[in-house]
């Protein structure tokens, strides 16, 4: 039985797409970036805490398997997570204004005895953005709870000029990238 290992409610619309049955497993994994850890290290790092955390989590469930992923902002080696409040979000994206920046997400699946990881970078181009613009994102509500402040499938997309790279792992699961997992753990995808 596959889990995740999150509650995302953005990575549990994304997995569905995938068609797998999959249950949701309650995790509480602290997001923090490790001194000199590198922005790949550091996904890499979360998503396989919140994925083993899971699978200790369900020590009894037989052929458990328990996918934990994580994704972000990237500008200057700078890791953008997600805002406070609305004046840390307003901050991300006069940064990420007018730039290119990167998005890095990683997914990990655990089982007994097997772990398994993958990784997915995009980059995406914000358009400039003048502080009307940004103040109206910010006074609302998408940007909560968002890596870098803003959600690529919302309103936000009307900030992109360019993007390289996967879309759903911009959202916070690079589908093509767990499909490839979820069949190598024979959970059909």
């Amino acid at each position: 039985m596959l889990f995740l290992a999150s509650q995302s409610p953005r990575r549990r619309e994304l997995l569905a797409r995938l068609g797998v049955r999959f249950e949701i497993v309650d995790v509480a994994v602290p997001e923090v970036r490790a001194p000199g850890e590198s922005p790949v290290a550091y996904v890499g790092r979360v998503a396989r805490e919140k994925a083993i955390a899971g699978l200790l989590k369900l020590s009894g469930e037989v052929g458990a398997v328990v996918l934990g992923a994580d994704t972000e902002v990237v500008l200057d080696d700078a890791v953008f997570g997600k805002p406070a409040d609305a004046a840390q979000a307003a901050a991300m994206l006069r940064r990420l204004s007018g730039r290119t920046h990167q998005v890095h997400s990683a997914v990990c699946c655990v089982g007994a005895g097997r772990e398994e990881s993958a990784f997915s970078l995009s980059e995406v181009e914000f358009a400039a953005l003048d502080e009307a613009r940004i103040a109206a994102y910010a006074a609302g509500d998408e940007w909560r709870d968002k890596a870098g402040a803003y959600a690529i499938q919302g309103r936000a997309e009307a900030f992109v000029t360019r993007l390289s790279g996967n879309f759903s792992g911009i959202m916070g699961l690079p589908l093509h990238a767990t499909a490839v997992l979820l069949r190598r753990f024979g959970l059909a995808a």
